[in-house]
């Protein structure tokens, strides 16, 4: 059977060696742009609608400061640490990744062997997964700077970011996926149930604590000002996670078939399941509470997306779409500590406790057949399935009890190292007026936060920038032929 020219090796066209599979590149470059679009513009978007107005353009700007921070960290890095040679059981050798060499080479993630498994190669260049993981970390960060939106100090903000990716996010990632004593121990954590969800959610919650709440009229009202540009981000975030999901075997293969499918399937379900519950305790169903759901769907399938049957995906739905919302709406206002953390979008709820439950739940459903077409460690399967599955249970939970300790630590001491220089939380003054004290601009051409009418100012009968433009350019023509205007 003669292979088709395309797929030929010649080697006079260098740019495609051997190793390189066009498909599978072709695919894995398609997700990171899917997963980088979820931040940029999806979170970005999200970010700036949800919010009061008044800080519409400091959330975005945070989420957009982020992204592009974070891709110069991880190049210059971060990677290495996240997915290089050990140096530590949870930690890589930092070291650039922008050499031509290092970059146009066949991926690999070296620490990744395993006595059954032979090491991570995928058939595409490591500027490919370079890129793939960059966007990973990247809306992690993103999704962090939910809990702080409306308070947190821009500049410690932007010195925040770089520090807590070096010190927390690489843990968390070399442990899990760069060939830590976690990846190997056999933790099941397919795209990033802990190393994102869970990690930016206690995070998230334990900057919240540091940093210091809103002003009190800020949590007592804080409406949304576009709840349409809202859905339009909700929906660059789930679209985006077919990127995210699927992506994750680094190949385009049967199991990012299984893994994009039981995404969206999550999704829909804990969507609809909270919803639903919206209806039944509150009499009236929320935009806000469907991208709730939504939200808390995508994150509690995310760990096991590609190692769970469909039907295992509809029941994590359903208790995605219950247990976070439980927390959310009724835990919360009975919680003291919740009450006095000031986690402004409940990214505790939404990506910690989502983020934990799929973990968990993985450890209860990962079916053994999927699990031998993704996972290194043979004889995986989920504790439903018997054999070894309640001890890879027990193996979820230690994991998780890791990544939200080493994430309360790493992100208290960060802070505090920052709170030495300068303050978390914005000054009152800027709280008070919001993004116009903070960037000097504001989101929307309208009256601000508790204006007054003044009619010199609002009146109808006061011209236009374009009528006192036109009137004044008539006026200086009319004085240039000599005539005379009283205005």
């Amino acid at each position: 059977m003669e292979t088709a020219l395309a797929y030929q090796y010649n080697s006079s066209i260098p740019v495609v060696p051997m190793w390189l599979n066009k498909g599978d590149n072709a695919w894995q470059m398609t997700a990171s742009t899917l997963v980088g679009l979820q931040s940029m513009p999806g979170l970005v978007i999200l970010y700036a609608s949800i919010v009061k107005k008044k800080w519409a353009v400091n959330s975005a700007f945070m989420a957009l400061y982020a992204f592009a921070a974070v891709l110069i960290c991880w190049v210059l890095v971060c990677y290495r640490m996240a997915f290089g040679d050990k140096l530590l059981p949870f930690w890589g050798k930092g070291a650039p990744s922008l050499g031509q060499k290092f970059l146009i080479g066949r991926a690999a993630v070296p620490e990744s062997k395993h006595s059954e498994t032979p090491m991570i190669e995928p058939f595409f260049p490591m500027a490919s997964l370079v890129y793939f993981q960059f966007t990973f970390a990247a809306i992690t960060m993103i999704l962090l700077a939910g809990s702080v939106l409306g308070r947190m100090n821009i500049k410690a903000w932007m010195a925040f970011v770089p520090l807590w990716l070096i010190f927390s996010y690489t843990v968390g990632a070399f442990s899990l996926w760069g060939g830590g004593f976690l990846f190997h121990w056999g933790v099941i954590d397919y795209s990033g149930g802990y190393v994102i969800h869970l990690s930016s959610g206690i995070a998230g919650f334990t900057a919240a604590y540091w940093v210091g709440p809103r002003l009190k009229s800020d949590r007592e009202r804080f409406p949304p000002n576009n709840l349409l540009l809202m859905l339009a981000g909700a929906g660059l975030l789930w679209m985006g996670w077919s990127g995210f999901n699927g992506g994750a075997p680094y190949a385009a293969n049967i199991d990012a078939s299984i893994a994009v499918l039981n995404t969206n399937i999550c999704a829909a379900t804990s969507l609809l399941v909270w919803t639903s519950l919206d209806v039944v305790f509150f009499g009236k169903p929320s935009v806000i509470g469907a991208v709730q759901g939504m939200m808390t769907g995508l994150v509690c399938i995310t760990p096991g997306a590609g190692v769970v049957q469909s039907w295992a995906a509809i029941v994590m739905g359903i208790l995605s779409g219950s247990i976070p919302w439980f927390t959310m709406m009724i835990l919360h206002k009975k919680s003291s500590l919740l009450q006095k953390v000031d986690d402004t979008l409940g990214v505790f709820h939404t990506h910690a406790v989502a983020g934990l439950l799929g973990g968990l739940l993985t450890g209860l459903l990962a079916e053994p057949v999927l699990c031998r077409l993704i996972l290194p460690v043979g004889n995986t399967r989920g504790a439903f399935y018997g054999g070894t599955g309640g001890i890879q249970f027990l193996k979820q939970l230690v994991a998780a009890l890791f990544v939200i300790g080493w994430n309360i630590v790493s992100t208290t001491a960060i802070l505090l190292s920052i709170k030495l220089f300068m303050p978390l939380r914005m000054p009152e003054e800027e709280l008070v007026i919001g993004d116009d004290a903070v960037h000097g601009e504001e989101a929307y051409a309208l009256w601000g936060d508790g204006e007054k009418y003044d009619p010199t100012k609002h009146g109808w009968n006061v011209p236009s920038y374009a009528e006192e433009n036109a009137m004044s350019e008539f006026s200086h023509g009319a004085k240039a032929r000599g005539v005379t205007i009283n205005l």
